[in-house]
């Protein structure tokens, strides 16, 4: 009796430790859950919960909550776990990493393009970089993959598979054409060069592409990545600069000279060669690739005013910009981060945003920007249009009040950028809408 009055006690005291753990863990669950479910709220709230271009899908079925995808994730409140499974969260925040879908042990994380509702427009492209037109190439963010370490791998890729299906050539034409200079075109023209192509790389702006465009100090890499010709860029978080002084670097360091400013018009096919052109010189080739970028073209406000000189579409050194009016026009991190970058060196800033509050750009920069706004540093005007510029002022208008004007001396659009739809089409690239299609998937 006594033996089994001992053992009930054990037991039970086993038993209670048990439940008592179970109980706890369960209570932490609860709470970890309500928290992300209280996240996925305000990212509704603020427009950040439905995708706009690439994004992770998590299998319920076959998620085993290990949290590994969340860990993974550079970028932070893509993905959490709600109710033991992982759910997406901010996810028009994602910017296509892939560290997600390959951490997850059990292969229950897909990346898709677009959603049911929201379709995204992209050229098409084959699994080797080729479009609906053989010998026409796409890479980097054009293609739907617009982080740097992708656009590089990208470019390179392309041109491995470029030069696989190039015959020797002795006629003096060339046998690539790169059109772009950012990531995937700076990747593609070390690459071509390794491969030993006669090739021309034709940037429409200068080095760097849209990278370029980035206010000066903004952080644009966030994981090390393979340059050919030069080995891992182990630089985890780098400036533009920095990184941009890389690419200058080992281009140099291989003879490779950009065609900067060179504006391509167009692409066509000129007998069994491509022929590319621009303003003053036709280029006659194999193969082209396009890197472009989906920004490489600005959306305009379509305003009277709007060829004035003193507009612009990307922040060139601010630092040489002070004491005066600015307008920054837009509700993205770039607009964001350029009105604080310019009410840093003394101007006097307004930010003008077309909706009712800032969606999809990161906390911190809302953080910033809130308290910018509460120091007086920048003048914040929301549900706002601009309806004229002119040559000292702006004529603007907040939805359902009377215009009104503001002194102006410069104004900065950050408005996106249109994906080259004309150009495209003219050079016979077939343009669909992705609703929900998978790019990886482990299945």
């Amino acid at each position: 009796m006594e033996v089994l009055l001992e053992n009930i006690v054990i037991y039970g005291s086993v038993g209670i430790i048990f439940f008592t753990i179970l109980f706890l863990y369960l209570r932490k669950q609860k709470k970890d859950s309500d928290v992300v479910e209280a996240k996925i709220k305000k990212a509704k709230e603020m427009g950040l919960h439905e995708p706009v271009s690439l994004h992770p899908v998590v299998d319920i079925n076959s998620c085993i909550k290990s949290g590994a995808c969340i860990t993974a994730c550079p970028e932070k409140d893509i993905l959490g776990i709600k109710d033991g499974k992982a759910t997406t969260i901010n996810a028009s925040r994602c910017v296509g990493h892939g560290a997600c879908f390959h951490a997850c042990p059990v292969g229950a994380i897909s990346l898709k393009i677009g959603t049911e509702t929201r379709g995204v427009e992209l050229p098409h492209v084959s699994p080797v970089f080729e479009s609906n037109v053989p010998g026409i190439y796409i890479a980097g963010e054009m293609g739907g993959m617009g982080l740097i370490k992708n656009a590089v791998e990208q470019g390179k890729q392309a041109v491995l598979n470029i030069a696989k299906n190039i015959k020797s050539n002795n006629k003096g034409n060339l046998d690539l054409v790169i059109v772009g200079a950012g990531p995937a075109g700076i990747s593609a023209s070390l690459m071509a060069k390794k491969n030993k192509l006669k090739f021309v790389t034709l940037e429409q702006d200068t080095l760097g592409g849209t990278v370029y465009s980035f206010p000066r100090a903004k952080i644009v890499m966030t994981a090390p990545m393979e340059l050919p010709l030069y080995g891992k860029i182990k630089l985890v978080e780098t400036s533009k600069d920095e990184l941009i002084s890389i690419w200058k670097g080992v281009l140099d360091a291989n003879d490779i000279v950009i065609q900067e400013n060179t504006k391509v018009e167009s692409v066509g096919k000129n007998g069994e060669l491509f022929e590319v052109i621009t303003k003053d010189k036709q280029y006659l080739a194999k193969a082209v690739l396009l890197a472009i970028g989906r920004r490489g073209s600005p959306r305009k406000l379509g305003v009277e005013g709007e060829q004035l000189p003193k507009v612009y579409y990307r922040l060139l050194d601010p630092e040489h910009i002070n004491g005066k009016d600015v307008l920054v026009v837009g509700g993205g991190d770039s607009a964001v981060e350029s009105a604080m970058i310019l009410a840093d060196n003394g101007n006097n800033v307004t930010l003008s945003y077309r909706r009712e509050k800032f969606n999809r750009i990161k906390p911190g920069n809302l953080d910033r920007i809130t308290e910018a706004e509460k120091s007086g540093e920048v003048k914040i005007i929301l549900n706002s249009n601009v309806l004229k510029i002119e040559k000292d002022k702006v004529l603007m208008k907040i939805e359902n009040d009377d215009s009104f004007t503001l002194a102006n001396d410069l104004v900065y659009v950050f408005a996106g950028g249109e994906l080259p739809r004309e150009f495209l089409t003219k050079a016979g690239i077939k343009i669909t809408k992705k609703f929900g299609e998978i790019v990886m998937s482990h299945k």
